[in-house]
């Protein structure tokens, strides 16, 4: 079986966040704590598959979150058109990772039945759960389901020869991780299931979070589907650009080959 590359893409950041607000139960809450935000690119061959889409200008005005580059511009040194992807893989719906749906009109997209129902049933009437969720970017994913775009899965799932998707939920009801075979192994793209290494690796739950225990038992999940520890990619972490190789541009971090520095401890 041909291997696949995996490409981390970065197309925000948020500085001005404290360890209060990625920790749980951490002594040091006051200290700076960045936070990256990335959708990722998975290519064999001819195929793509996109992870996530990001969140376009409108919405980081919205949210005041500005962003560095529209998901598009950041897609452009893979010579991919967002308009010619035909699979994308939603993590969950909440507005950093499933902003950027509409900007893919032709692509089927595959997310756990659990994320469909969370997002569009009686848990959004609390404001707090609401919050990481924007009704256009919901909408958007209903009406893909309308149109037959949408492929569902409950539970663990295979994507594609390679590529597998694996309910986790914890920080969002129906939130899946994503395990790809590459030259270093199995290597899992954490999504929010982990935002940072710190989270699975010190056991450290992340504050927005709808179900406590789905996100620890979520921690051993991870290590249990990678093939070493080091091949496990939180999802808004800055430091997975310090560990990875620069990939085709410098908003882009190659994944595949493996890190080229150890974890912190």
């Amino acid at each position: 079986m041909t291997h696949w590359e995996v490409h981390a893409v970065k197309y925000a950041d948020r500085n001005e966040r404290t360890r209060a607000d990625s920790f749980l139960f951490d002594d040091n809450h006051d200290a700076p704590h960045a936070m990256d935000y990335y959708m990722w690119v998975l290519r064999r061959g001819a195929e793509v598959i996109v992870v996530d889409t990001g969140y376009d200008k409108a919405e980081a005005t919205m949210r005041n979150r500005p962003i560095r580059m529209e998901p598009s511009e950041a897609l452009a040194p893979f010579g991919i058109k967002p308009e010619d992807v035909t699979t994308v893989i939603v993590t969950h719906l909440h507005y950093d990772h499933a902003g950027g749906l509409h900007l893919f009109p032709n692509a089927k997209l595959h997310m756990q039945a659990a994320e469909m129902a969370y997002a569009t049933g009686p848990c959004m009437c609390h404001d707090t759960l609401r919050m990481p969720f924007t009704s256009d970017h919901v909408c958007e994913a209903v009406k893909r389901l309308y149109s037959g775009q949408v492929v569902f899965y409950d539970g663990d799932a295979q994507v594609a020869d390679g590529v597998t998707v694996h309910c986790i939920g914890g920080h969002s009801r129906g939130l899946q991780c994503v395990r790809v075979l590459t030259d270093a192994g199995w290597l899992v793209l954490a999504s929010d299931a982990a935002h940072y290494y710190e989270n699975f690796m010190a056991q450290k739950p992340f504050p927005i979070v709808v179900d406590l225990q789905n996100m620890l038992d979520g921690f051993a999940t991870l290590r249990r589907l990678a093939s070493s520890p080091d091949l496990i990619v939180p999802g808004h972490d800055p430091l997975v650009r310090q560990l990875f190789p620069v990939g085709v541009a410098p908003h882009i971090t190659r994944l595949d080959q493996g890190p080229i520095k150890d974890i912190p401890q």
